[in-house]
């Protein structure tokens, strides 16, 4: 009984920890991470101090380029890992070239 009680009591989570996991699931989504790009966007209900914080927090991190859009939206782009191998096309006409790495 006393269980029960501790979860119905469980807290809310916070906007800015709603919006930073809305914005994690927008970056680790499969077409996100594929292309290294993503863009984000606060909605109506985000309080502008959870967006500032979670954008605070983006822009903190090493290797991730934000460009804030003038329609409000914010488009991050990330370089190459450093555990990824560069690809190399092979061709019998010609010398072998470097593929582009992908942004992010």
């Amino acid at each position: 009984m006393a269980r029960q009680k501790g979860m119905q009591e469980a807290r809310k989570p916070r906007p800015a920890e709603r919006l930073g996991l809305r914005v994690s699931a927008m970056i680790n989504s499969p077409i996100a991470q594929l292309g290294r790009r993503v863009m984000i966007h606060r909605l109506d209900d985000d309080p502008q101090g959870a967006w500032e914080a979670v954008m605070e927090k983006l822009a903190e991190t090493d290797g991730l380029n934000m460009t804030f859009n003038d329609d409000g939206t914010v488009t991050l782009e990330g370089g190459r890992r450093e555990d990824e191998e560069e690809v190399v096309i092979a061709d019998q006409e010609h010398e072998p070239q470097e593929e582009a790495a992908a942004p992010f």
